[in-house]
């Protein structure tokens, strides 16, 4: 008999354990894993991997120039896209909780998560080609002689928005409904006009929101690396680092130490919002 089988509680105890509680030891392993191999080295003159603890990569990383430049390039992408998605999210999601009807929020709610069924890459091509020197966006800015942006990082930018968006309205559209009419109306009261109550009384309210929903469009955008190859012409930011070290140039412990560069910007965002308190108040 097993030792299991002579205890059938423990059995019992690992059946009722939180399915969080697993997930979580696999990511943490995950990362444990990751931290160990960028830790190790490749050998120049063989490719393969060497055991043996060093901290060449990360003195790689952070000596080199080009690395930095890509570093500060994907934190500034993946902010840029994250304010702009706010901008854009927070006059939907407002419409939709308090201005739009029963009906239209619910015909409203499934615009915003039907883009999500189709595919990464769909999304991904159609704004290539929507971007490309004979495509729509040029047709139209043509007769007002303007161009279109082209392939670079405005095309990243406008790209990763787009597909990160429904990940900003959702959050901030929980938030203000959840907002009572009678502030609405007790601000009216008190005199204040529209965009006063916007400015005081919506906009506070609806903050813990948008930072819950700046964490899903900033951790995503430092991480992506398909839409930059689609749109992104000859721009690089740290998952093309990744995937071009793990995939054609065999070295897996440095693309190991510039994945732990957006796990640490990440870890310090989220230090940072929980300094502010915003996601307590969800």
């Amino acid at each position: 008999m097993s030792l299991i089988d002579r205890r059938p509680g423990l059995r019992v105890g690992l059946l009722l354990t939180p399915p969080m509680l697993w997930l979580g030891v696999a990511y943490l392993g995950a990362l444990a894993a990751l931290l160990i191999a960028s830790l190790w080295t490749q050998n120049d003159f063989t490719g393969t991997i060497e055991r043996s603890w060093t901290l060449e990569n990360f003195k790689t990383l952070f000596t080199v120039e080009v690395y930095r430049t890509i570093t500060l390039r994907t934190i500034g992408i993946a902010a840029l896209v994250t304010v702009v998605d706010a901008v854009l999210a927070f006059p939907i999601a407002l419409y939709m909780a308090k201005v739009a009807s029963p009906r239209m929020q619910r015909i409203l709610v499934i615009s915003v998560l039907t883009p999500l069924w189709a595919s990464y890459l769909v999304k991904a091509y159609a704004w290539r080609g929507m971007l490309s020197a004979d495509g729509p966006i040029a047709w139209v800015a043509a007769p007002f002689g303007l161009h279109t942006p082209g392939y670079g990082l405005p095309a990243v930018t406008i790209t990763l928005a787009y597909l990160w968006l429904p990940y900003m309205i959702l959050p901030v559209y929980a938030g203000l409904e959840r907002l009572p009419d009678s502030l609405f109306e007790a601000s009216a009261d008190l005199g204040a006009g529209a965009w006063t109550t916007l400015r005081r009384v919506v906009v506070p309210m609806a903050f813990p929101a948008i930072v819950a929903g700046s964490i899903f469009t900033f951790s995503l955008s430092m991480g992506d690396y398909i839409a930059v190859k689609i749109v992104g012409g000859t721009s690089q930011l740290l998952g093309n680092v990744v995937y071009d070290n793990q995939g054609a140039a065999n070295n897996l412990p440095f693309a190991a130490a510039v994945a732990t560069v957006p796990i640490v910007v990440m870890l310090a965002y989220l230090a940072a919002v929980r300094r502010t308190g915003a996601l307590e108040n969800l």
